[in-house]
């Protein structure tokens, strides 16, 4: 997930800071699943700005580019997805409000969820797959209450039928644990952004997957639907 906050301010004129582009091109180029671009305050113009250049990059090393809620600047981008807060509008109309009336390309939708009962809701309204967490303490989510677990992870997934994704947290040594509980993915912001080499710790991530059993992502099993 980005995270422009974690980088100096772009120069004017610029969409993106230079450190925070080479960061983006390292993990794109190391090929994760997807990548969201989740900027929750960014006016529409330049959200969708940066958008249209991430769609570029990700096409370029087949990666998926999924916008955080809205679905209209998922369209205007083309972009891959939606990905919904827990609360935000129907998976339906998210996925109606990011696909060009003429186009027959499927967009992706998911949700993040903090509960089982979400998950299983977002799962029967239709979501190609959930976010749930977080697992572990993490700053970037201490909004969302205290950590889940991997007991309650190991609840959500066996009850839920659509891919579950853990957040929250997550270091490549944790990796194996949420695995064992059923988890298809995980989604990390940190963990990659802030890190000395973004696209060695791509890669460290993608090898930690492969070495749990999770060969590619559950995202990326959706390519070409």
């Amino acid at each position: 997930m980005t995270d422009r906050q974690l980088f100096p301010a772009p120069s004017s004129g610029e969409v993106f800071a230079a450190a925070e582009w080479a960061a983006l091109e390292a993990i794109t180029a190391a090929a994760p699943g997807a990548l969201q671009l989740r900027e929750k305050h960014l006016p529409g113009g330049r959200l969708l700005a940066r958008a249209e250049a991430l769609v570029a990059l990700c096409a370029a090393h087949d990666v998926k580019l999924l916008v955080n809620d809205r679905a209209d600047v998922a369209r205007l981008a083309s972009a891959a997805g939606v990905h919904l807060p827990a609360a935000a509008m129907a998976v339906e109309d998210a996925r109606r409000g990011a696909t060009f009336a003429q186009s027959n390309r499927r967009v992706l939708v998911g949700r993040s969820v903090h509960h089982p009962e979400e998950a299983r809701l977002a799962a029967a309204e239709g979501a190609d797959y959930v976010v749930f967490g977080p697992i572990f303490d993490t700053p970037s989510k201490r909004g969302f209450g205290p950590p889940q677990g991997l007991e309650r992870l190991g609840e959500v997934c066996r009850s839920c039928p659509i891919p579950v994704i853990a957040i929250g947290g997550i270091s490549v040594e944790t990796v194996p644990l949420l695995v064992e509980r059923g988890a298809a993915g995980i989604a990390v912001l940190r963990a990659v952004l802030a890190a000395a080499s973004p696209g060695a710790a791509t890669l460290a991530f993608r090898e930690a997957l492969r070495a749990a059993g999770v060969c590619g992502t559950s995202l990326e099993a959706q390519r070409g639907r």
